[in-house]
């Protein structure tokens, strides 16, 4: 019991005001908290995303929904007034171009002969016959005869319709808005075709555009149309005579308008513009974008080549500032510059 007294209660109390003492010091000497927060202070800072002018490959290739179609029969068309004196068709007749269809045949009487007497002065009139003109109208195209509506006898008028060939021909046609037809304003040849359940993709020559047809149903003029304008043109080709398709089946066609290698490219997103003139925002020395002009050229949609205007390695701003960034066909993103989307 001494020994507790004389040496471990001592030694307790020590260990006891040394952690008091500790413990005090660290309170005494502590650094001061920090003020709060201004809450009127941004907690973050947000940074404009950028990217670096680099180099890629470009393909222009657009793809468009549409379908079959059977080609329209070709009108047929009186070439001479007059009477219908001979029908050389029927409808369903096969016909080759330059097969005669009708005959034509005009009468058009002339001015009597008046022959007077030397000598007695009498006048003679001698009547003459009329002057008969007659055409064979030829088919125009090859194909079968679907309509024929002259008949002998008839009087037909100068490019009267009488009947119309069909050339038993199919294409494939499309729509497109107004952003495809900025990707297609030097339109190729030809596309490839690929048809829902039919044959092995092909390639359709004769490409050319068109003006869409109005839709069924379509207001009367003077009607406002939400949707109107959105779609404005077609493409159309012909089908190869040796592909097996029928005219009301769905089909795609792709369409490749020109491709480049090696280009210099940003994203669409960077652009303000789409066709041939266009503006960027380039990060200076300074860290603050300017504005500057650009020359575009190919695009695949994601990309654009930019052919004057920037350096490999410029750093620019991946958004156009002030625009929002929407969603475009095929899952890719673009900028909505006064209310229209990007490709």
């Amino acid at each position: 019991m001494g020994i507790t007294r004389r040496f471990v209660f001592p030694a307790l109390r020590i260990v006891i005001w040394g952690v008091i003492a500790t413990a005090l010091a660290v309170i005494a000497f502590r650094s001061a908290p920090e003020p709060p927060a201004d809450p009127a202070a941004p907690s973050a800072e947000l940074v404009e995303p950028r990217v670096a002018v680099t180099t890629g490959d470009v393909t222009n290739t657009v793809t468009l929904t549409g379908q079959i179609v059977a080609d329209p029969a070709a009108p047929q068309k009186v070439t001479q007034r007059g009477v219908v004196t001979a029908v050389h068709a029927t409808p369903g007749d096969v016909v080759e171009a330059g097969a005669p269809l009708l005959e034509v045949t005009l009468e058009e009487p002339r001015e009597p002969l008046t022959e007077t007497d030397p000598e007695t002065g009498e006048v003679t009139v001698t009547e003459r016959r009329p002057k008969v003109t007659r055409e064979t109208v030829k088919s125009t195209t090859a194909g079968t005869i679907a309509t024929f509506t002259a008949l002998k006898d008839q009087e037909v008028a100068v490019g009267e319709d009488f009947a119309s060939v069909s050339p038993g021909t199919l294409s494939v046609t499309g729509s497109m808005v107004a952003e495809q037809q900025f990707r297609l304003l030097q339109i190729p040849t030809e596309a490839t075709v690929t048809v829902t359940g039919g044959p092995a993709p092909f390639t359709c020559t004769n490409l050319r555009l068109g003006t869409a047809a109005a839709p069924a149903g379509a207001p009367e003029e003077g009607a406002t149309d939400p949707a109107a304008g959105a779609t404005s043109a077609s493409v159309t080709c012909a089908v190869p005579g040796d592909v097996t398709v029928f005219a009301g089946l769905a089909a795609e066609l792709e369409i490749t308008a020109g491709s480049v290698e090696g280009a210099l490219v940003v994203p669409v997103t960077a652009v303000l513009g789409r066709v041939e003139q266009g503006k960027v925002w380039v990060v200076g020395a300074d860290g603050e974008p300017e504005e500057r002009a650009v020359t575009l050229g190919l695009t695949d949609g994601s990309v654009v080549q930019v052919t004057e205007g920037l350096a490999e390695g410029d750093e620019v701003l991946e958004f156009v500032p002030g625009q929002d960034v929407v969603p475009v066909m095929d899952g890719m993103t673009g900028v909505d510059d006064s209310g229209e989307a990007g490709y």
